[in-house]
């Protein structure tokens, strides 16, 4: 698609199939016949709030919107979200929106398991619906958040043609950045808050891609202008070679011997991704190494290794044809221990998929079939290789941006994050020092001339704000704000 399409197609189909008005938008791209131009478009009003959710007592004490934005060239993809106001001051507090990693996990995950306000009772499966808490630490305490369901088939979100359903990385961050145009038109009390952009693990790759889709969008004078300020990223993939820095990661946290280690320095020449097969020695060592790790959960090095519980699972199904809902009653079922972190994502399986839930979320009857918190086996071009050359440009453009990692992650360690980070080559503005919460250290970090804040979570897993979402709070805050961590 040619710059002059994005610029003006896109804006011409600011439409969908929902209740419509008309909003007048002003349209400044230079061009000879658009000089004094002022476009009536047709806009759409699909979201619904939400005051009462199954599992909840009470009245939910935020503002939730729950909605779909039709994106792509017929709107043939309907972007499901869920908006949560600031529960400080939606006016002024900046508005952020936040994708998921997977590719394909859904954004209800971001909103129960990471930096939402509710979340999931660690509770025995009983039959009965799951129970749900109010989270202390959400980050929508000082921040607006959009949550939304991309790339197509994630969540709630779905295609209405079978050309709609292909999913690529280049392909998912045009249509969040017109999701958020559209989604602001629809929502013109947040056209002037500070718009930062979010997201952990896969969403490294688009979100640097994305925030600058919206910079080059407010360079052409698309409308409406979005008051952009920069992004975040918890445990990013950045380069897709990250995982030649588990071999490293390993040994610092003594998962493997210091003579493993040497040995396979020495035989794969610190190259750990697709080992040439002829190369017996490395291949040798890889294969201790992988021994070595095994029973070792990969995002959290300090947790069980638990079977990924979701709602497909074989056992899942045996489970509901042996024990029908709500017709248990004390029965153990044949699950991992509630030790087991992954328990609750076995829980919001079943949360998401009852149909009282789906009611009180407004989504639209027959749209999907199964609701699943990660749509992995779906095929995915991944045609943007690396987004490292996306943090150049922004870093070039200004934006602020803040890179934290979880330091037990082993999947994206740390040191990846800081290798990319630190070949950048800008110069340190304040270094390597502790950050605090409540008196004791929660982490380390740096901040670089480019307005790049790098921040260890002392403890944190691959997703740090539900390992540590007081200390994750804490730094998203701060940083927020402007202030030092």
């Amino acid at each position: 698609m040619s710059e002059y399409e994005y610029g003006s197609l896109k804006m011409a189909k600011l439409s969908s199939s929902c209740s419509t008005g008309y909003v007048l938008a002003h349209y400044r791209i230079p061009l000879p016949l658009l000089l004094l131009s002022q476009f009536f478009f047709q806009l759409s009003w699909c979201g619904s709030t939400v005051k009462f959710l199954p599992g909840f007592e009470g009245p939910l004490p935020f503002v939730l919107e729950t909605g779909y934005v039709g994106v792509g060239e017929s709107e043939d993809v309907q972007a499901f979200y869920y908006f949560i106001e600031s529960e400080n001051s939606p006016k002024d507090d900046p508005l952020m929106l936040w994708l998921t990693g997977g590719p394909g996990c859904s954004a209800l995950s971001g909103l129960v398991f990471e930096i939402g306000p509710l979340g999931f009772k660690h509770e025995e499966y009983n039959g009965s619906l799951p129970n749900l808490f109010l989270r202390p630490h959400s980050w929508t305490k000082v921040s607006s958040i959009i949550f939304v369901d991309l790339p197509v088939s994630t969540g709630f979100t779905y295609a209405t043609t079978k050309s709609a359903t292909q999913r690529s990385d280049s392909t998912l961050v045009l249509q969040v950045h017109q999701f958020l145009r559209k989604w602001l038109i629809d929502h013109p009390n947040f056209l002037t808050n500070e718009v930062y952009i979010g997201g952990d693990s896969y969403s490294g790759i688009p979100v640097p891609a994305v925030v600058q889709e919206i910079s080059r969008g407010n360079q052409k004078g698309v409308q409406p202008w979005i008051n952009l300020q920069g992004y975040l990223l918890g445990n990013a993939l950045t380069t897709r070679r990250e995982e030649n820095y588990q071999i490293p990661f390993s040994h610092g946290m003594a998962l493997i011997s210091d003579e493993l280690y040497e040995s396979l320095q020495k035989h794969c020449k610190e190259e750990y991704i697709n080992v040439d097969t002829r190369n017996a020695l490395c291949s040798r060592d890889m294969a201790s190494f992988d021994a070595a790790i095994s029973g070792i959960s990969d995002t959290y090095i300090l947790e069980p290794k638990c079977e990924w519980l979701d709602t497909d699972t074989s056992q899942r199904i045996s489970l509901i044809k042996k024990y029908p809902a709500n017709k248990l009653s004390d029965t153990h079922l044949n699950l991992p221990p509630l030790s087991c972190g992954t328990y609750v994502y076995f829980l919001c399986g079943f949360w998401a998929n009852d149909d009282n839930v789906r009611s009180a979320l407004h989504i639209r009857k027959g749209s999907i079939g199964k609701w699943r918190r990660c749509t992995l086996d779906i095929p995915h071009d991944m045609d943007i290789p690396e987004s490292y050359g996306y943090h150049v440009n922004l870093s070039r453009k200004g934006y602020r941006s803040l890179i934290y990692s979880g330091d037990h992650d082993m999947k994206i360690a740390f040191l990846a994050t800081q290798a990319w980070i630190r070949s950048l080559n800008y110069s340190i503005v304040d270094d390597w020092r502790q950050w605090y919460t409540d008196g004791q250290v929660a982490g380390y970090t740096r901040t670089y001339s480019n307005r790049m804040t790098f921040a260890t979570v002392k403890g944190g897993s691959h997703i740090a704000p539900e390992s540590n979402p007081k200390e994750c709070f804490a730094m998203f805050s701060r940083w927020l704000s402007k202030r030092p961590l």
